[in-house]
């Protein structure tokens, strides 16, 4: 039992790489909200578990509804991965998906009951996205269009993680600016999705649907380095709000460069190890970028300015 656990966790949601992203994710959304509240100081334990908890188990869910969702493509056209293979059944999944709500709830009802209200919305959305909105055909035939509607959980999830901050604190609504942020998460989730959907021509598979496959390798890399450039413009108007512009403009300036080369180099030569190169930097570049909108911001003010 344990085995076939590990190995799914391992092949369909890695909990070490999945894991330091969301430390960062919720470290970052809620020092981002006590910075614009005034709140120079750091959180509290007892809140960064309920936020951390409930952001990890939410991505869960959102792999294990993936899971129901993509189950009679993936039997045809993936059969290797864990479900189709049966290493774990969508009934057994089933349940954990269930366990990850109960969590959910019990941690928000414990920090601060009023949270349940958002809590609902994110959960009102996923059953959505589960369901493709009821138009699957429609939206796989656009793919833009299937991007961010699928993409609008990631600010949805952020508004929760930061409503831990802005909402207990006794506010009835989010403070000024944290809407960028909310863009940020967007356009972050945008990165990663393009990233990973990057493939070299000899590593495209039968049914499929990647952004290379989609649209060819100049398409698809002018996409990634379009929300590249986006993310960075939001990070920047975010950052102006929290009043650290100038201090992560220079902190994302050299990072920011690196992808557009990398990007840039996977179009000259789209090949395995420069594929590799697109989707890993997505990850570094949005762990970078939540980690200097959020702890290494508040401690620049703390310490430093």
């Amino acid at each position: 039992m344990e085995n076939r656990w590990w190995t799914y966790q391992r092949e369909r949601f890695p909990l070490f790489k999945h894991g330091i992203l969301i430390l960062a994710f919720s470290a970052a959304a809620l020092t981002y909200s006590r910075l614009l509240r005034g709140e120079l100081t750091f959180f509290d334990l007892q809140t960064y578990t309920v936020a951390f908890a409930t952001a990890l188990t939410y991505f869960m869910q959102l792999r294990i509804a993936d899971e129901f969702k993509d189950f009679e493509e993936d039997s045809r056209y993936r059969p290797y991965r864990a479900v189709p293979r049966g290493l774990i059944k969508l009934r057994e999944l089933g349940w954990v998906f269930v366990g990850c709500s109960l969590i959910q709830v019990s941690l928000a009802y414990w920090l601060y009951p009023k949270l349940i209200v958002l809590l609902l919305v994110t959960w009102l959305y996923l059953a959505g996205m589960s369901h493709e909105f009821f138009v699957r055909d429609w939206l796989k035939a656009r793919p833009i269009t299937y991007l961010w509607t699928h993409m609008l959980i990631m600010p949805l999830v952020d508004l929760y993680i930061t409503s831990c901050d802005w909402m207990v604190s006794g506010m009835t609504s989010p403070p000024n600016g944290i809407v960028w942020f909310l863009v940020v998460s967007f356009f972050n989730g945008v990165l990663l999705e393009f990233g990973r959907k990057m493939r070299a021509p000899e590593d495209e598979e039968t049914g499929v649907e990647t952004y290379t496959f989609l649209w060819g390798i100049k398409r698809a890399t002018f996409a990634w380095l379009f929300a590249l450039s986006l993310n960075f413009f939001a990070a920047l108007m975010a950052a102006l709000n929290s009043g650290n512009f100038v201090f992560t403009s220079l902190l994302l300036a050299i990072p920011f460069l690196a992808g557009v080369r990398i990007g840039l180099s996977f179009r000259g030569q789209p090949d395995l190890k420069r594929a590799s190169l697109v989707e890993n930097f997505s990850g570094l570049w949005t762990l970078a970028m939540y980690l200097a909108l959020g702890p290494i911001a508040l401690a620049y003010h703390i310490w430093i300015k």
